[in-house]
């Protein structure tokens, strides 16, 4: 008897941006129900002059009712062009395309990385996107399509290089070398619930210090091993163009014809990068000095009205981070600029302005996906939704009745939980740590070990979220690189290549702190795990 074949029914993938679409309308509806549910939460607030708790009640709001949609549609235009990843994104990529346009990127990359240890350069990659997040969230709009472009001159997958950097950003996020902005943003928090129970707690700066440091090694080994043991077989080669690839030969074959261009071209090359290399030196000079308060026509980039340098640097006001974005693309246009005039690759203003112009070519598609996404993000927070299941894990976390490690354990686990529906790492401390530090000290636990666990809680899953406004440069470069068109990297396929990531990451972050927690080592100078 003859079998009949099987039929095989294709697969049918739906565009992102048809996903963000269609997720919205979600929301729209869910929040409908829920509010006719009347679902709500409180949760405590710690007034900073009082130093008492002061409960917040938090509400679905109904996006499904008149005013619901009127919001919607009278605040498109708004939440689009003040969604933070859209002008980080758009300002990065004018330096990029300005410093590739006049070759700088490639040659630079061709003579000082392409010889590189993958494994060397992976790491690097790491470590530079792990320690980002002193500057809050600009390393997605700037090591994301870099890496990427790297990697493709480079003749290796620009996928898996928009992988590592967006997998070194977010499951590194708030550790570094040095105090930054999570300090800034988390540390008030902290010493107000810390003086709920002693009202002469101190919580410096450097209380993590020692910590994260440490902490933003280790991830950057352990990343590069799974990046390139596990990631990198999975996706492997990037089957480039072949009429790029003739090209590429006919260049070289013209190349070893014409020995004598070749001596001329090395030679402009070098020049160029020297003129680079001088303006780079100048930047710098001028960032610094920039970034020093007190001398003639210094301190532009701080908030001198802040009282601790820190807060200059780091704080709300800061120029310096608010302006962080602008400064690297300026850096990148003025490298790009001299590299083309000592190279002579560019001759006038108008060849700068088209080469860069052509680089903006496949950037249609990430706007639009920006649009809907900050639509989407933007209804997802006035739901509130986020904030009320942070708000029931932290009543469930505050009635139950452990010490010592599994309590450890089990307040890391709940935040990881709750940054997959809420990511601000703000947010969510000023929910939980009224709760948190408390608890904490009670059970002999520093507060400066609760802000740790807090920071660890927060990158295990930071990135393996849609909620993230970020998140739409991952799936965008995603797309952007991909090369089969009929089978888009949807925010299910994204999030599958980074799991075996996510996973092992998680696992090595519970290691280091239960590591930590045990062996009593330092979080900062004279601060330990325990009181």
């Amino acid at each position: 008897m003859i079998e009949k074949p099987k039929l095989k029914l294709k697969k049918f993938y739906f565009h992102p941006i048809t996903t963000f679409i269609l997720l919205t309308f979600f929301l729209m509806i869910l929040s409908g129900i829920l509010s006719l549910f009347q679902t709500q939460a409180t949760y405590n607030t710690i007034n900073s002059n009082t130093y008492e708790l002061e409960p917040v009640l938090v509400t679905v709001e109904n996006l499904l009712s008149f005013n619901g949609i009127k919001f919607i549609i009278s605040n498109a235009a708004v939440n689009f062009l003040s969604f933070g990843p859209l002008s980080t994104l758009l300002i990065s990529l004018i330096g990029l395309s300005i410093a590739e346009g006049t070759g700088f990127i490639e040659v630079l990359t061709k003579r000082h990385i392409s010889n590189m240890n993958k494994y060397v350069l992976t790491f690097l990659i790491m470590l530079i996107s792990t320690i980002s997040s002193l500057i809050n969230e600009v390393g997605y709009a700037i090591l994301i399509p870099l890496v990427a472009l790297v990697y493709f001159i480079n003749n290796r997958n620009p996928i898996l290089g928009i992988v590592t950097a967006f997998c070194g950003v977010s499951f590194g996020y708030g550790v570094s070398i040095f105090v930054g902005s999570t300090e800034v943003n988390l540390i008030n928090y902290t010493r107000n619930a810390a003086r709920l129970v002693d009202e002469t707690s101190h919580i410096a700066l450097s209380s993590n210090l020692i910590f994260i440091i440490v902490a933003s090694i280790i991830l950057s080994i352990v990343g590069t091993i799974v990046i390139e043991k596990v990631i990198a077989p999975k996706i492997g080669k990037y089957k480039r163009d072949e009429e790029y690839a003739k090209t590429e030969q006919y260049h070289i074959s013209d190349i070893e014809e014409e020995e004598q261009k070749q001596i001329e071209d090395e030679k402009n090359e070098k020049r160029g990068l020297r003129y680079a290399l001088i303006v780079l030196l100048v930047v710098i000079l001028f960032f610094i000095y920039s970034l020093i308060p007190g001398l003639p026509y210094s301190g532009v980039l701080l908030d001198l009205d802040a009282t601790t340098y820190v807060d200059q640097l780091f704080g709300k006001n800061s120029y310096f981070q608010d302006g962080f974005t602008y400064i690297i693309s300026i850096m990148f246009i003025l490298m790009g600029i001299a590299y083309g005039l000592g190279s002579k690759s560019i001759k006038n203003d108008k060849e700068i302005i088209e080469n860069a112009s052509k680089r903006f070519t496949g950037i249609g598609t990430m706007i639009i996906l920006i649009f809907f996404v900050s639509q989407f993000i933007a209804v997802y927070r006035k739901t509130n939704i986020g904030t009320i299941i942070t708000a029931w894990i932290t009543s469930f976390l505050e009635n139950i009745q452990f010490s010592g490690i599994p309590l450890v354990l089990i307040t890391l686990i709940l935040i990881a939980i709750s940054g997959l529906f809420l990511t601000s790492s703000s947010s969510k401390w000023m929910i939980f740590s009224p709760v948190v530090v408390p608890m904490f000290m009670q059970s002999n636990l520093s507060p400066q070990f609760a802000q740790i666990i807090m920071r660890v809680g927060d990158s295990m899953t930071k990135g393996f979220t849609p909620l993230l406004a970020s998140f739409v440069i991952y799936i965008g470069y995603l797309n952007i690189y991909n090369l089969n068109k009929k089978k888009p990297y949807t925010i299910r396929r994204s999030l599958k290549l980074i799991t075996p990531y996510f996973l092992i990451i998680a696992a090595t972050w519970i290691i280091i702190v239960l590591g930590w927690y045990i062996l009593g080592l330092p979080l900062g100078p004279k601060v330990f795990p325990t009181i």
